[in-house]
């Protein structure tokens, strides 16, 4: 979200990292994101704000750009199996279709399908703070 990308710019200024780029805004809805191609994409809470169809054109769009070895790292909460992981969020859940009925938290499995159908294959899903996960894939083709 454009508004935090300050924030995010004076963190890595900080840092002084040589290999991270300043942040993009992206709308998954563009076909083209940005012309390049890229070793990292990171996204945090954003697969359960968008519509299903969102989801999928983000994979395809990350299918694009993400050089082959490169890694793909989304940070948020996920359903296992078809259930909620917590209580907490069955209440993010319900509080989210409330808003937009297009948006949710998304199942793993589903998530991974459209990854793999991407040449993505995941390599870490590691547990988080507050019911969230870490899922981070690798581009082998």
């Amino acid at each position: 979200v454009p508004q935090h990308h300050a924030g995010i710019r004076a963190w890595l200024d900080d840092a002084a990292l040589p290999n991270v780029r300043p942040p993009l805004a992206l709308d998954a809805n563009d076909t083209a994101w940005h012309g390049g191609r890229y070793d990292a994409v990171f996204s945090a809470n954003t697969l359960h704000i968008m519509s299903w169809p969102e989801v999928a054109l983000f994979f395809a769009g990350v299918g694009e750009v993400l050089e082959p070895g490169g890694v793909l790292a989304v940070y948020g909460p996920f359903n296992y199996e078809g259930a909620f992981t917590s209580a907490s969020n069955a209440r993010f859940d319900a509080w989210l279709k409330a808003r937009d009925p297009a948006s949710g938290v998304r199942d793993f499995e589903a998530v991974d399908a459209l990854a793999r159908a991407r040449g993505l294959v995941l390599q870490q899903d590691i547990a988080m703070p507050a019911n969230n996960r870490m899922l981070v894939w690798r581009r082998m083709v």
